[in-house]
This record gives C-alpha cells, structure tokens and sequence, in this order.
C-alpha cells in the first residue's frame, strides 16, 4: 500500500470516529420536547383559557407561570443602538439570571446575533430546563408620536420591516447589512425552539391611538389568516390586529408557532380611573380583548406594563383603596391587579414589566413607599418581592421584572433640565436619575471596588499613582484632604486634627465650581470668605444634619419652579414653614427634586399640589456589601480622625462631569431651560464648627478667614470611555428566593 493511500484511510477512519463520537453525544445530551400538529407545525408553549402551557418530556400541556426579567441591550459608556455587549456578557447574565431562578428573559428589540447564538449555547445543555426568550418587536415610536397616525404608510412598512427581521434573526435566517443604530450582522443560529413568545411594539401614546381612531372611524374590521379584529376592535386594535397576524404569517414560514402579545401599559388599559388627574392618562383603552387569534394554535394574551407609582390614581383613586397593606395604608396596586385581571376571563394576563429602582433620586411616590426612587437596594427587594407575589396571588401568568441591569444612558423627568449636553449622559452615572438603576445587576462606577465607604482610608493608598490629588489648602483642625473621582461620585478622604464627633462639631465644605454663588454667612458663623463665592455645601455632623446644600442663587429647583421659571413654588410666605426651601438654621437651601407639578382644571379634572423632596440627604454607613451596615446610598463615614465621603456629581452643580460641564447662572431660556458652562475644576474649602462655641464659631482665637483664591481647584482629564464593574444587588438575591419558591400552577391540561 503506498504512503499516499495509508494517510487517506486513516483520515477516514478518523472522520467516521469523530461523526460516530459526535453522534452519540448528540443522543446523549438532554434534548428538548415540542409537540408538533398533524401538519408538522412545532409548539413548545401555548395559551388555554387563562393559563399559559407548557409542552414536557410527558408529552403533556402543563401550566406554567413565566418568572423573569427584562434585559437591556447596552452596558455603561454606549447607547442601546450600539447593542456592546459581548457573548461573554451574555453567558455571564444568563447563568445568573437561571440562577435566579427565572425562567424567561424578555428583550426589547432585535438584538446582535451574538445574542441568539450566546443563548442557544449557553441552553445546549440544559435538556428540559432551558432559559427561554421573549422576542420584543420596538414600534417606529417616535414616528407614531410625531405623525399621530398608526395608518401612516411609511410607519406601516418600518413596523412590517422589523417584524421580519426579527422572525429571521430568531430562525437564525437573515444577513443584515450595518445600520446606524440598529443590530446587524449574519443571523445564523436557530434559536426559536427557546422562544416563549412574541411581544410586539412599545408602550402606546394615548394621543396617538386616539387620533388614529378619529382619522380612520371607517377603517373595516380586519379579517386576518391567523389573527383578526373584532367586531367592537377600535382603528387602532385593528391595526394592532393585522401586525400580529402580519407576525404570524413570518413564523408560519419556519414551521413553528409561539403565543403571541402586544405590548401595553396603564395609561390605555381597559378601566376606568375616576381619581387621576391627568385627562391623558385616561383618556383611551388598547383592548386585547379586540383582537383574536383565528387559526393560530399558539394562543394569545395580554401583557401590561404596571407600576405602583404611575399614574398618579394609584395614590389618588379611592376606588382602589379597599386592600389594606397592614400599615395603616391600601395596597392600592394588588387592587389595580385585581380589578384589571376581572376584565379578561377568557385569557391570559402577564405584568411584563414592574419594579422600583435603587436610587438616591425620586420623581414618582408610590403608597406604602413604593416610589420610584429613593430605595437602597435592600428595600428595593423588599417592594420587588412584595409586587412579585401580588401578581401571582391575583392569578396573572407571568412577572417579568423591570430590569436585569442598571442602564445609564437613561433620563428621567426631573432631572433631565439639568443633565447637559444630553448626548453625554452615558458616559456618566447620575445617581439622582432613579431610571438609570432599576437593575438587580448593579452598573458600578469605577472606583467602587477601589475605594469602600467605611472611614478607612487604607484603600486610597493602593489606587495607582496620579489618581489621587492632595488638596492644595490649608483649614484649622485639618491636617490632610485627598482627592479623586471616577463616573458618579466625588470622592474626599480627609485626616482630621482630632477625633471627629457629630455631637461636638459639624464638618463643612464649601465648593466653589465657576463665578457667581453666595456666601453662607450662618455656616460661617464669624469666618469670613473671600476671592469667590460657593454653588454648594457640604455638612457632616449628626444624622438630619448632614446633606449637600446649595446657594439660593444657584438652586436649580427655586430657579426652575419658582417666579423664573414654572412658578409652581410659593414665594415670601413659605418662610417659617414646611416649604421654606433655606436649611434650619442655615442660609443655603435644602436641594431638592420635584415628584407631581401644580395642576389645576379646567388642565385636569381636579387639583393636584406641587410635591417636591429633598435628595441632598448625605446617609451615613458603609458600601461594603460583605458588612451588616452595608448601605447602597451610603455617602459617609468617619473613623477616629479619618473622615471618608462620596459626593454625586449633580449634586455639586455638574450637568456632565465627564466634559466639566457645570450649570451655570443665566436666566432660564423659554423658562425652562438651563445652560452650562465649562469648569476649571471644583475649589474646596473646609472648615469645623464647634458645637460649644457660641453659633458654631471656630475654635481659633481670631476669626478664619478663608480665601477661594489660595486653593487650586481639583481638575481631571476629559473622558470619552467608563470604567464600570459588575455586582448582583441585594434585590437579586431577594428575587432569587421569591422565584424559587413561588411553585408552578401545575395543573395538567387534557389538551394533546
């Protein structure tokens, strides 16, 4: 035999081995059962009266309860558009989320083929107990709000052109050419055997909807192959009819069917709310009711967004107000899940999205303090696991939990007037934003697992050299201050000439960012301040004590509120009471967010008050998450001599820390709008009040005299990329045991 032919039978031979050995292990890995129909069409899930099933290795329909979490499609420093994350993230997250204990990841759009690729490799071995997916479809949003008309040609073709994409991205069939914004790439892995459902479009603009209902009145009922309209379908339900049945007729293609959903929130839900006082946010319904699934044996149910914060009738509704939570308060959300679980007795209901955020910032009270904000992460789990089981108690099919991590890019309300240049928002973490951190996987800055919050300052001696910056003045009592900073906090580390003790002193630091400010004469008490004027103040003494202060002439809030700009605010007459915004006892005022503006009809049906809240509260603790005292807000500690802090950026006047962008003193533009202006830096200047002298003066013989001019302000380097790393929250580990224990309904259905 020659040489030549001995190599190739051995090559054979090898080939066969290695098909033989992939074929066994093929056999032998768990593998997953579907139920195909007489015609070949695959199922794994479907809906049944209210229940949602599930096809298992008994080749029997089980009920099952979808237990999970929304997931983003970025990371910190990039936008949802750039789709950043990597298979090794995705492997990561979902190890972590199975581990959880749900069982279905919902995401919102499209996202790169590394995801579906990541998921089908992460499920090879997982048999019969994969994490599934829930394939979102984003609407054309913005082109729906502007043009108020869902009939739109244009929209039409867009929302159809997603549709498709997103049925071929699952099938691992589709090549998508690089788009500004949007995911691409070649989908080339399958992964629709792990797809629970279809959730089609975005939360409805209620102007929107009502305007595509008056322009097309006479639009015919639509009669689809697998999903039509009903007789009462409104224009829009029938849009929304033809667009399910448009997403249907994509997957019919691949010899498979999913249930089916579109996406909905409160502001067009199906009841009545004669206690909120927004017109809009009652003003049109989005029935899934009037929308029926023909020949599709997959199923169909309905899925809302709901929080128990928003809209304001959650707290100003008293039909709702008939559960009491046990303290003395209704739990007015268990009696929206009630109210609105009546209206659909013949199909399923999920809560696809709910949760509170872990945050300092606040922009929507909640009863029983469920807000949207201003919870550590230990009471974000507490409410999380209390909205959890009322969704399962009131017989919903699923809660799919907003949201895995912290986002951010994100904006809120009542803090975007002050979050300049806007496009910058990602590349820093303004912890006043409560959207930003509704994650249980928390998006810390850079310097968190550098530097802990505990009074020590053992751990800014191993930060790498140039990081950290001695601060360049001078201050009785005050041996030594240390400066550094990362994408959400300034960070200071002081030695003090003495022990620090709340009960006997109080610590403040004024800072001085750009001209303009003012001086506070009774925080002073006898020093004087030369060579500039303050934006900000820090004080640290007892616990009501200590918060971040700003100048009356710089306070964003007074500004934006009051006679410059909305005028919501009460004037002269709020001093000496509740409202008066100045510090008891001081001359700064108290830095506070607006949470519900002033209405009045005929604007709204009834009276509504300004409602705002102090967010410059500095808390003391510690971030270590290892120690019983762990707090997430932690902003200070002391130890002894050492005093240790982290200052949030905003609260310091940044619009963008990340460019030095500080807000600046020019007149509101329209009434409404803030500018900035670059900074050199931020100047700090310290000093100790002595609780025993007369008006908190110096403890020195003759009186302080402190000059701005004399302190180099602390400056950094522009930045265009984050550091951020990774830790699961508290809440994770709470949702952890809820999903864990929560049983599966597990009632067999007779269907086959």
């Amino acid at each position: 035999m020659s040489r030549r032919k001995w190599w190739v039978i051995a090559a054979l031979c090898t080939i066969v081995l290695l098909c033989g050995a992939a074929v066994i292990l093929g056999y032998l890995r768990p593998s997953l059962k579907t139920y195909a129909d007489a015609d070949g069409v695959k199922m794994k899930f479907k809906t049944e009266g209210t229940s949602l099933l599930e096809y298992e290795n008994e080749e029997v329909w089980n009920e099952v309860f979808a237990k999970g979490v929304n997931l983003g499609a970025t990371v910190p420093g990039h936008y949802p558009g750039e789709l950043p994350a990597t298979e090794e993230d995705y492997l990561r997250w979902f190890k972590q989320i199975d581990d959880m204990g749900a069982n279905v990841i919902r995401v919102y759009t499209v996202h790169n083929p590394v995801f579906y690729s990541a998921l089908v490799k992460y499920n090879r071995d997982k048999g019969e107990d994969p994490l599934y997916f829930m394939q979102g479809i984003w609407s054309p949003e913005e082109q729906l709000i502007e043009r108020q008309d869902a009939y739109d040609e244009e929209i039409v073709q867009t929302f159809k052109a997603e549709i498709s994409k997103a049925v071929a991205a699952v099938y691992g069939d589709i090549n998508v050419e690089p788009k500004h914004g949007q995911s691409s790439g070649k989908y080339k892995v399958n992964a629709g055997k792990y797809l629970m459902a279809w959730h089609v479009g975005t939360e409805w603009d209620p102007a929107m909807v009502e305007k595509t209902n008056t322009v097309h009145k006479d639009v015919p009922q639509y009669e689809g192959s697998y999903f039509s309209g009903t007789e009462d379908a409104s224009p829009f339900e029938n849009w929304l009819a033809s667009l399910l049945d448009y997403t249907a007729t994509e997957e019919q293609k691949y010899g498979w069917q999913h249930p089916m959903t579109f996406t909905n929130w409160v502001t067009t839900d199906v009841l009545e709310h004669p206690g909120e006082p927004l017109f809009e946010e009652d003003l049109v319904s989005v029935d899934a009711r009037h929308v029926t699934p023909v020949n599709w044996e997959a199923g169909y149910f309905a899925a809302y967004h709901v929080y128990p914060y928003y809209p304001d009738f959650f707290r100003t509704d008293e039909t709702l107000q008939t559960i009491p939570d046990g303290d003395g308060e209704y739990n007015t959300y268990k009696a929206y899940l009630r109210k609105l679980k009546a209206e659909f007795e013949d199909m399923p209901i999920m809560v696809t999205e709910y949760g509170v955020p872990s945050s300092i910032g606040v922009s929507h009270h909640g009863p029983g303090g469920k807000d949207q904000g201003g919870h550590d992460e230990a009471e974000q789990g507490l409410v999380n696991v209390s909205l959890t089981q009322d969704i399962y108690d009131e017989g919903y099919s699923g809660a799919i939990l907003f949201m895995w991590q912290d986002e951010w890019f994100k904006k809120t309300w009542n803090t975007m007037p002050f979050e300049i240049p806007a496009d910058r928002r990602a590349f820093w973490l303004n912890v006043l934003t409560n959207e930003k951190m509704f994650g249980v996987l928390a998006m810390q800055p850079g310097k968190t697992e550098q530097i802990t919050i505990d009074g020590d300052l053992a751990d800014w001696d191993k930060l790498p050299d140039g990081e950290v910056k001695a601060w360049s003045g001078t201050a009785p009592g005050v041996k030594s201050m240390r400066l550094t900073h990362d994408e959400a906090y300034l960070y200071i580390g002081m030695e003090l000439g003495e022990v620090f003790d709340p009960e006997r002193s109080k610590l403040f630091i004024g800072a001085d960012t750009i001209q303009g400010g003012d001086i506070p004469e009774k925080e002073l008490a006898g020093r004087t301040l030369t060579g500039g004027a303050l934006e900000t103040l820090i004080q640290l003494g007892q616990e009501d004590e200590s918060q971040v202060t700003i100048a009356p002439s710089y306070d964003f809030h007074s500004r934006l509120y009051g006679e410059e700009g909305y005028w919501m605010l009460p004037g002269e007459e709020a001093k000496g009471t509740k409202n008066d915004p100045v510090v008891p006892g001081g001359s700064f005022h108290s830095w506070k967010l607006a949470i519900s503006l002033l209405m009045n009809p005929p604007d709204t049906r009834f009276s509504h008050p300004f409602v705002d809240e102090t967010v410059g509260i500095l808390k003391r603790g510690t971030t270590d998450p290892e120690s019983p005292d762990f707090n997430s807000l932690t902003a200070w500690q002391y130890q002894g001599q050492f005093i240790e802090m982290r200052i949030p950026w905003m609260l310091l006047g940044f619009g963008d820390p990340s460019s030095l962008q500080v807000v600046d003193y020019t007149p509101l533009q329209d009434k409404r709008s803030f500018s900035t202006v670059t900074a050199d830096g931020i100047r700090l200047a310290p000093w100790i009040a002595e609780r025993s002298k007369q008006n908190g003066a110096s403890a020195a013989e003759s009186p302080e005299a402190i000059n701005l001019q004399d302190i180099k302000p602390y400056t950094w380097e522009l930045w265009e990329a984050t550091k951020y790393s990774e830790r699961l929250k508290q809440s994770y580990y709470d949702m952890q045991e809820i999903f864990t224990r929560l049983p599966e309904p597990g009632r067999q259905s007779d269907a086959k």
